[in-house]
């Protein structure tokens, strides 16, 4: 099944049956009932330009004087023009039948669609009222009335956006569906019907070479490099409209499997990253239903659902929104979006902005300025409902608009559209963008005294009702966009590692700003180095300056109230070992004090002074910080006196230390006949702003 076609193709071939071949077959006696018997059995198997050519055919071949088979044969013609995308030709053809008669049917509907499509509002609006004069419940058609009436000040008020087509990825055939493959939008990837895709054949669907996804990344100077093919992705089959995961690093795709019989039901693959190739896809299995087409994937910032467009039974037209639950053991409970999103029409293509708003395309909502048009919709999530918001002029426009890809947490990016190439089917990628003042975050998410860690979630939530979650790029880097004027709390999380908090204040005032957060990690499985604890010379007195890194503990321990640690003093090799013991278990003991007056439970810390028993060990970050020390070396005395004076007390410096390291992970989760305690289960309010 062709990746669009079979879901409203927008393409057209320039390929002609043969003339001799034609005429051969049409002088022969019951010449066109054959060729509609042909055109018929290529409609059953979505091959809808074959069906549009041989319909013409048959059409040519029918006397005039037959108006009432004509205007049949005329009308035919259109829906195959209509289904593979060539919206001018299906104009003509669905005009062809009124002029025979062949009203009756989705004819004035038809026109009212197509009329939209060529930018002709008056004519539009007149067939649509034709079409409700006796089908007067169609909510389709009063949808489409209504569009062509408010389509002409729509586009006469225009916007602040500016777009404009994009030369660099417009290749001699279809450019569609691009999405940015990496989180700092330096990839794009999209679709493309271009001669370099793989294979020979042209399709009978769209007359074209089956799509293929090609890329293009940005250079030192952040200039786009020439396109090529997706590495691993691309077959002879038609994929196309990826999508990808928080990190960049699962790809979604649509793929449309061939077969000469049967109809071609669009499926989803997925494909995961491995430096600059991609795995060998794998089939996503989202219902039982065999009978039905999956495409155009999308996966929400959060990367709790996958998005995706179908028409299996239970949705409101023709083409649904849906999304299936995602989680560790993979997909889950599959639902329509409902009727907040989902139409009479068909609505198709979803993208998210990384703030959780979902872009999506319409051909049955109003307003509208003909075709498929893009939409903005956020979800309350308490009520479940969804408000949607129609993009102005010059994003849409008459032609077919959709497909939108955003530059991180910027108002711009990409989308296509079918605008220029005069109702032909064909699409080009388009560049947007809107002046706006941005306010963000950004921040990075690494282990304490270590590395970037991949797998960390950030959750933020605001005093608005905000909520989101969300991965980390391959750097532990994140960034998000404030809403003005809102408070917000951030928990960066990890497997294996304390939660570390961070908050922010997006300013009310039209500026542009972006604030930096840093969430350092406490492993819960190796000692954590206290910075910034000093105490009095040859005192366990904790000194002021101490203040801000133990409220920092105090603070890490809040947010994580399982958790019960050991602190730890250590002294370096100078002194008799009795006297640094007795100094170290004293300075422990000082700085439990501390943590129980900031509210820290006694039983959850346990003080101990280790003097100079355990000589601190390199680790591979600290031997970059240090060029004379090697990961895996070990502070002793012996190893210290070998380096010289300035390298000794850099070692005896490292050796003083506070350090505190994880005992428990379940304090005050159980009760003492061992069962969970209820209030273990109930959301914390410490994590809401």
């Amino acid at each position: 099944m062709s990746q669009k076609t079979s879901l409203i193709s927008f393409s057209q071939s320039s390929a002609w049956l043969c003339l001799l071949a034609l005429c051969l077959v049409l002088g022969s006696c019951g010449s066109v009932e054959r060729t509609v018997r042909r055109a018929e059995a290529a409609e059953a198997i979505g091959e809808h330009l074959e069906a549009a050519n041989l319909y013409r055919m048959a059409y040519r071949a029918t006397p005039t004087k037959q108006r009432s088979q004509r205007g049949l044969l005329a009308f035919r013609m259109g829906e195959a023009c209509h289904r593979y995308g060539n919206s001018a030709r299906a104009l003509g053809a669905y005009r062809s039948a009124e002029r025979y008669g062949f009203t009756d049917s989705l004819t004035y509907l038809r026109l009212g669609q197509h009329a939209a499509l060529a930018g002709d509002y008056k004519a539009a609006a007149d067939y649509y009222a034709k079409y409700l004069d006796h089908h007067p419940d169609d909510a389709l058609a009063r949808a489409g009335l209504s569009a062509a009436q408010t389509a002409p000040a729509i586009k006469a008020a225009g916007s602040d956006y500016t777009v404009s087509p994009d030369r660099l990825f417009g290749g001699s055939r279809s450019d569609y569906a691009p999405a940015f493959g990496s989180p700092d939008g330096s990839s794009l990837f999209f679709t493309t019907t271009r001669p370099a895709v793989t294979g020979n054949d042209l399709s009978g669907i769209t007359g074209m070479k089956n799509g293929d996804i090609f890329f293009s990344r940005k250079d030192e100077k952040g200039a786009w490099k020439s396109p090529e093919p997706a590495e691993g992705i691309n077959t002879e089959l038609d994929e196309g409209a990826p999508a990808f995961t928080p990190d960049g690093q699962t790809m979604y795709f649509t793929a449309c499997p061939t077969d000469g019989s049967y109809p071609r039901m669009a499926e989803i693959r997925r494909s995961t990253r491995s430096d600059a190739k991609w795995s060998k896809p794998e089939t996503v299995k989202l219902t039982a239903d065999t009978l039905s087409s999956y495409a155009h994937p999308a996966v929400s910032p959060d990367g709790r659902y996958l998005y995706f467009v179908s028409d299996m039974p239970g949705g409101y037209g023709g083409l649904d929104l849906w999304r299936a639950l995602m989680d560790s053991h993979g997909l889950g409970s599959v639902e329509n979006l409902g009727p907040d999103i989902n139409t009479p029409g068909d609505e198709m293509f979803p993208t998210f902005r990384p703030g959780g708003e979902l872009y999506f395309s319409s051909d049955g909502r109003s307003p509208s300025l003909g075709g498929l048009d893009i939409y903005r919709a956020t979800e309350d999530t308490v009520h479940h409902t969804w408000t949607v918001a129609h993009l102005p002029y010059p994003v849409n426009s008459s032609g077919n608009d959709f497909g939108m890809t955003f530059e991180g947490i910027y108002n711009r990016g990409y989308f296509s559209s079918s605008r220029s190439t005069g109702g032909r089917g064909w699409d080009k990628l388009f560049t947007f963008s809107r002046p706006e003042q941005v306010q963000s975050v950004k921040g990075w998410v690494y282990e304490q005294d270590g590395y970037e860690l991949t797998d960390a979630t950030v959750y933020m939530v605001g005093n608005d009702g905000s909520t989101i979650a969300f991965g980390v790029r391959p750097d532990g880097s994140f960034e998000q966009r404030l809403e003005p004027g809102v408070s917000y709390v951030l928990l960066a999380t990890s497997p294996g590692h304390l939660n570390c908090r961070g908050e922010v204040v997006a300013d009310s005032a039209e500026i542009t700003r972006q604030t930096v957060l840093q969430f350092p990690l406490a492993s819960i499985s190796i000692p954590v180095l206290v910075r910034g604890v000093y105490y009095a010379f040859d005192d366990d007195v904790v000194i002021e300056t101490s203040r801000p890194a133990l409220e920092r503990l105090a603070n890490l321990l809040k947010e994580n109230p399982h958790v019960t640690i050991e602190l730890s003093a250590h002294c370096d090799w100078r002194g008799s070992d009795d006297y640094n013991d007795r100094l170290s278990q004293r300075r422990a003991e000082s700085v439990v004090r501390f943590l129980s007056q900031q509210g820290i439970a006694a039983d959850r810390l346990t003080a101990v002074g280790y003097g100079e028993r355990r000589p601190r060990v390199i680790t591979k970050k600290m031997a970059e910080n240090y060029d004379f020390l090697n990961e895996g070396d070990t502070l002793t005395t012996d190893f210290i006196l070998r380096l010289t004076p300035e390298q000794q007390e850099v070692c005896n410096a490292l050796n003083r230390r506070t350090e505190f390291r994880v005992l428990r992970t379940t304090y005050g989760l159980f009760t003492p006949d061992g069962k969970i305690r209820p209030e273990a289960l109930t959301p914390r309010r410490e994590t809401q702003p």
